[in-house]
């Protein structure tokens, strides 16, 4: 099936993680997966845990880049240990912003740019966040309500930012 073949099968209204995860082992770039003790020791570093589907995703492929490779990736979704290691770099951003002390960085846009999950509602599903380098953390603007949902409209995106088109 050739890529827009793909992006056509993949429009329904709410595809199982399953079905979004094969699509980017098939026609993406998937890290290998995490194991669950490193999930379970994610976690317990974090103080968050995480929603069905962002453990699903992590337990398939800890991390992965759609549509190209880095550095080139407009949508690089980070390893459990980017996470990490990016959340330092945005907290340096948020200047203790009251609400900041939920969001994480989950997806390098590049050029300082990153889509947050907030995990204030513990147990999920977790919204995603723009957090525009420019406004952030002033402005941050709801873009899905789920992980679920980011993928979907993420593959289907032909590598565009789908959230800037609204």
């Amino acid at each position: 099936m050739e890529r827009g073949g793909a992006r056509q099968a993949l429009r329904g209204l709410a595809m199982a993680i399953e079905s979004l995860l094969a699509e980017i082992s098939r026609a993406h770039f998937p890290h290998p997966p995490a194991t669950p003790e490193r999930i379970a020791a994610f976690e317990a570093r974090m103080r968050w845990p995480l929603d069905e589907d962002l453990r699903a995703f992590f337990l398939h492929c800890d991390g992965a880049e759609l549509f190209e490779r880095l550095p080139d990736a407009n949508y690089s979704i980070l390893s459990l240990e980017e996470i990490e290691a990016a959340t330092s770099r945005v907290r340096l951003r948020d200047k203790g912003a009251r609400e900041a002390a939920s969001w994480y960085p989950l997806v390098d846009c590049q050029d300082s740019d990153f889509v947050l999950v907030d995990v204030a509602h513990s147990g999920g599903p977790y919204p995603l966040l723009d957090a525009y380098h420019e406004t952030y953390p002033r402005e941050v603007r709801r873009i899905v309500g789920s992980f679920r949902e980011f993928l979907e409209r993420a593959l289907t995106s032909g590598n565009r930012f789908f959230w800037l088109e609204e």
